[in-house]
This record gives structure tokens, sequence and C-alpha cells, in this order.
């Protein structure tokens, strides 16, 4: 093994699988959602590593040591292999330093994609978009009558002893980060999207798509299939590996009547239905050819939580949770999906020093009115992005607040006093265009805000109701 280990620690994305880690010293880095998968999977095999995470919530984790600081990197430097959390960018000096020593770091991803049947794999990936489309394709498959995983970078990781193996098809949600960690990909990977994002992590906007769609080209892949939508995605087409299959609108062999039974609003959702049934047809799975089975797979999807889900109505004003939304990718299909309706969109958030023209040229050309309420702190660029392209003069208003529940009071008053063309009310948008962290400790924590300062609105309307009644007693 001290030869292996030697030999792929050389090698930036060592091709080993989880069993080659018997009787090896292994270091696991990192004890967030997959460390944790990572931890039970080595004990599963009898395996006990030196634990290592960068700030311990605590000196032990499963009983065993928790490391950090320069002694956390010394212990991991010991290693014959690292098995790193996904957060931990490869291209970190620390990282480096391992693999220059001859230190095989990997991680769980790769480990596991080395010794699956990848034949019956698809990874999806995109900057945004995968998580639905993930989803979509596990519930059709589900619906068509088949065991299919949904796991990667939503649910369990397919390594995880807690996911089990009996399965007939996986279906891998796969990040950018993880997307570092694979020396072989399965022949099938789809890429829903493509704009810049985690800029910090990747170092810059070229390496971050060369990172994402490295899944496309490294050894065993052999189709990609890509939404025909994204320019960035055309302009990188080199990237996509030997073969593309371009999704589009209106694709025979995909589009159809059958979307229909998913009840989805906006054309991202279709374009999304239409690349998770290219992934069923690209694994070989027959039944998903027919449209009437497809329908009848396809009922009864729900959007995942915290992306574009209406969470109440108060003096009729839709308030539509889309806190996942940390791009601005899904921000400008939020909008198209509301159409002429009067908008209040709550923005901002952790400033990872994307550009935001192509949202504010997206605003700039709505047909209704809209308010962007800004929120810190890349609020405040996007604000400015949007002043500096001259939307304002299209009918579009900018607001800086810096608490969330202000943001919500006034994006509610605003949104109650306007009307779209067939006399709907305004909507209050959350879908911030960026990270939760900064003000909140992740996505959910910040869509809770939000439903909070919805009660309140709620609460203030009722008490404004009740007021001219007793005023006349």
């Amino acid at each position: 093994m001290t030869a292996l280990a030697s030999e792929a620690g050389a090698r930036s994305r060592p091709s080993l699988r989880w069993s080659d880690l018997r009787g090896a010293r292994v270091g696991l880095w990192g004890l967030r959602t997959e460390g944790a998968a990572n931890l039970r999977r080595l004990r599963r095999m009898g395996v006990v590593p030196v634990v290592v995470d960068d700030r311990p919530a605590a000196p032990a984790f499963g009983g065993l040591r928790v490391l950090s600081g320069d002694a956390g990197l010394d212990a991991l430097a010991s290693c014959e292999v690292v098995v790193k959390s996904p957060g931990i960018s490869r291209r970190s000096p620390q990282v480096t330093a391992l693999v220059d020593a001859g230190v095989a770091v990997t991680g769980g991803l790769g480990l596991w994609l080395e010794g699956a049947d990848r034949a019956r794999v698809a990874c999806v990936t995109g900057t945004k978009g995968k998580s639905t489309t993930a989803s979509l394709a596990g519930h059709l498959l589900a619906g068509l009558g088949l065991r299919g995983l949904v796991s990667g970078n939503i649910g369990l990781p397919p390594w995880d002893p807690a996911a089990g193996e009996d399965w007939d098809l996986w279906i891998v949600e796969t990040s950018s980060f993880q997307a570092t960690d694979v020396a072989s990909s399965p022949p099938v990977v789809a890429v829903t999207s493509l704009a810049p994002d985690h800029l910090d992590w990747h170092g810059s906007e070229e390496a971050y798509y060369a990172d994402k769609l490295s899944l496309c080209s490294q050894p065993g892949a052999a189709l990609t299939i890509a939404d025909a939508s994204s320019p960035a995605l055309r302009t990188h087409a080199a990237l996509l590996g030997p073969e593309i299959w371009w999704v589009a609108e209106g694709d025979p062999e995909l589009d159809g009547a059958w979307t229909e039974a998913l009840a989805l609003p906006g054309r991202h959702y279709h374009r999304d239905a239409l690349v998770a049934r290219a992934c069923l047809l690209a694994l070989g799975v027959d039944e998903a050819r027919d449209d009437q089975r497809l329908a009848g797979a396809a009922a009864g999807f729900a959007p995942l939580e915290h992306r574009f889900r209406p969470v109440g109505t108060v003096a009729g004003v839709e308030f539509v949770d889309d806190s996942l939304s940390t791009n601005v990718l899904p921000t400008i299909a939020a909008l198209d999906a509301l159409g002429d309706r009067p908008v209040a969109l709550l923005v901002g958030g952790q400033d990872r020093g994307i550009d935001y023209g192509p949202l504010a040229a997206a605003l700039g050309c709505r047909k209704g009115e809209t308010l962007v309420a800004t929120l810190p702190a890349a609020g405040l660029r996007i604000g400015a992005a949007v002043r500096a392209a001259g939307a304002e003069v299209a009918g579009v208003e900018v607001a800086d607040f810096e608490d969330l529940a202000d943001a919500v009071a006034t994006a509610f008053d605003w949104a109650r006093a306007r009307r779209s063309r067939d006399g709907r009310a305004g909507v209050v948008l959350l879908s911030p265009a960026a990270p939760s962290f900064g003000q909140f400790r992740d996505y959910r924590q910040r869509s809770e805000a939000f439903c909070a300062a919805m009660r309140r609105c709620a609460t203030t309307e009722l008490l404004r109701q009740a007021r001219p009644a007793r005023g006349g007693s």
C-alpha cells in the first residue's frame, strides 16, 4: 500500500477506491456531513483514521480524538492517504504540501466511483439546477418502478453505509468541490448550467469552469448532457467531453405534454425536467421513452425546500422562498417565472466577488415593476450594478437595508400597493443571489427569518384591518 500511496500522491487526483484503504494509515480531514459518512465507511472497513478538523466542534468525534492546527497538519503528513471533505480546496497550500510529500489526497466520491459500476451512475452538475434535476430524475425512476438513489451533494453520500447498496441506478449530484476529487467519471454526466461561482475557492472564473466541467472529460466519460440555453456552456463546449447531447425545449425525444404533470412554474423547471429525462434515457431506462408512463411517473413531484416555494399569502401578496438561490442564474430564473407581476426582490448575503451585471440587465428587461431590496454585504454591489445599468429608469427601484425583517416589511407594503395587468397583487421574493453566511448560519436559517418576517406582516395586517372597527364602536 505504501508504494501505491506514494505513486498516487504524486498525482493531483489519485485513482484509489475505498477498498484500497484497508491496512493503510488514513487521515480523515473535515467532519461535516460528508466527513461523518467517511468515518462510518472507514469504520465499517475496520480502519481507524487520524481525525483532523480546522474548527472542531468538540475535542472528540465518534470516540476519536480530533486534531487541528499545525498538529493536525503534521498528523496528516504522516498518513499514506488523506480523505478530505469537499469544502477543503484541492488548490490550497496545505493540500499541495501533502501531495508534494507523497500523500494521496482524495475524497469520498472519487473513492466510490473508482469501485462502482459506473454504467449505472449518472453525475449531475451545474452552477444551478443540479439539485432539482437530480431530484426529478430520482422521482421519475421511482414512478417507473425502479430503485434509484439520489445522492452525493444531496441526500446521503452513496458510499455511506446508511445509504445501502441495493439500488438499480445512482443519480449523483456533484458539486464543483467534489468534482476536483474525481479521477474517473461515469459514462453519463449532465451539466444543467454554467456561470461564475465559488471564485474564492477555485481562484478564478476559468479555474471554476475547468474544475466543474472536469467530470466531462475524465477517464470513463462518454456523453455529456448539456442545457442548450446556457451561453456559458456553449462557449466552453470544448470542455464537455467526447460527445454532447444539447438539450433544448421542443426536442421531440424529450419534450412533450408529460411535463405538465409536474405542475412546476417557470422555464427553468421545464429545462431541468428535460435534462432529467435525458439522463434516464442515456442510462438505458427504456420506460422513460413512453410519454404516457412518464407523465404518470412525474405526478406528485414537490419542489425542493427553499427553492422557489410559496410559503404564504398576506393581503393578496404572495411570499416566495428561494433562499437556495446563491447565484445570479436562479434569481434570474425566478424573476422570469413570475412574468409581469410586481416583484419585491430581496437580494444580498456573502460577497464572493461574482459579476452581478447579468442580474441587473435582467431586471432592466422585466415588464413588471420591481423593488430591489438589498442586504449586506453583496447587496450593495447588486444595487450598484442595477444603478450602473440604468435599470432604475426601466421601473426598477433600489432600497438598501441592514436587516432582513425591515426589508421584508417594506417589501410587503410595496407589493401590497401594486397590481399586475391581470389584477394580481405583487410578490415578495427572497432570491438572494448570494450565500447566507455572515448574517445567517445557512440558507435554512435565512429562510426561517424570512418566514418569521412574513408572519409579522400578517399580524400587522390583522391589526390594520381591526382598527376601523374599534374606532367606530
